[in-house]
């Protein structure tokens, strides 16, 4: 948000500005604040504007949750999730779940450090280099996210990017103020975060959405929901695709749903599935491909205790 000055003979009119994107166009919220005011009354005035442009965002956004649905169309998405079969870890298959979420997520992120020795890198009691830092904090964000009684909100977001990146980034636990964007292997960019300026509002709203919905969807879809626009927002410096994957494992968890690692070798495919909901606002891609992920989990923390 900025203010804007217009200048009309002797007199200057301020405006508080927000400039958001909506497909594809820029637009404009402009709230008027007075005419030849005082650095305290604009202060004033700009902070009254504020909360009500705030309000008047998650009215209109459409560019967080770009498409709407039907009744019948939100009870198609929910029978994917009857896909996925109620399994409760305990403490070893969480340990092992652990290790290898941490080992993947991590090598999606062009982390090198091989299985073998994110095992010995989380008995050690310290951490020496950023990659063992990181595979810690991974770790523990694994833990927090299981244990957390917090509900999604944008601190539980930005702790649980600090807890992963904490002594590996300087802004750990910090949004984002410049622009960037994800580029392919060939240096194409794919996709472009959400404007910097623009970030914390995309995020409050992607909270607000949550919990005017979270009970109109099953736990499978909410979580490939919420993890997918968290990545369109992509709102870190670095570090996003790992938080993502720990959000949609805490929207499982939370719903008392068994977690879900995402393999290093599907991750051309799971980047697809992204290109399709960011492009084509499809989400069934990502469901199917979490279903088939879901599959692979079980293989790797076997377990015969399912409930449906």
């Amino acid at each position: 948000m900025y203010v804007e000055k217009r200048k009309s003979g002797n007199s200057t009119k301020y405006y508080l500005v927000y400039s958001y994107r909506e497909l594809g166009h820029v637009k404009k919220i402009r709230k008027y604040l007075g005419q030849n005011l005082s650095k305290t009354d604009l202060e004033n005035a700009k902070k009254e504007a504020r909360q009500q442009i705030k309000k008047r965002i998650v009215d209109i956004a459409t560019d967080v949750f770009r498409f709407s649905l039907t009744k019948t169309q939100i009870k198609r998405l929910n029978k994917y999730n009857d896909k996925i079969g109620i399994v409760h870890l305990n403490k070893e298959e969480w340990d092992e779940f652990t290790k290898a979420f941490t080992y993947n997520t991590n090598a999606i992120e062009g982390s090198r450090v091989s299985p073998d020795e994110v095992r010995a890198i989380l008995k050690q009691q310290t951490a020496r280099t950023p990659d063992e830092i990181e595979t810690k904090g991974v770790a523990k964000a694994v833990q927090f996210i299981r244990n957390t009684k917090e509900e999604l909100s944008l601190n539980l977001i930005k702790k649980i990017h600090m807890i992963c990146f904490r002594g590996s980034k300087k802004f750990a636990g910090e949004l984002r103020r410049v622009d960037v964007g994800v580029f392919d292997s060939q240096g194409r960019l794919v996709h472009r975060g959400v404007d910097a300026e623009h970030i914390h509002l995309a995020l409050l709203d992607l909270v607000s959405w949550y919990k005017t919905n979270k009970n109109k969807f099953r736990p499978l879809v909410l979580a490939a929901i919420i993890h997918n626009q968290f990545e369109y927002i992509h709102p870190f410096e670095d570090g996003n695709g790992r938080v993502g994957r720990l959000l949609l494992n805490f929207i499982l968890i939370k719903n008392r749903y068994p977690p879900i690692n995402i393999s290093l070798e599907d991750r051309a495919e799971y980047y697809n599935t992204l290109q399709e909901y960011q492009n084509r606002n499809n989400l069934l891609p990502t469901l199917k491909f979490l279903i088939k992920q879901y599959k692979k989990t079980l293989k790797l923390v076997p377990t015969k205790r399912r409930k449906r």
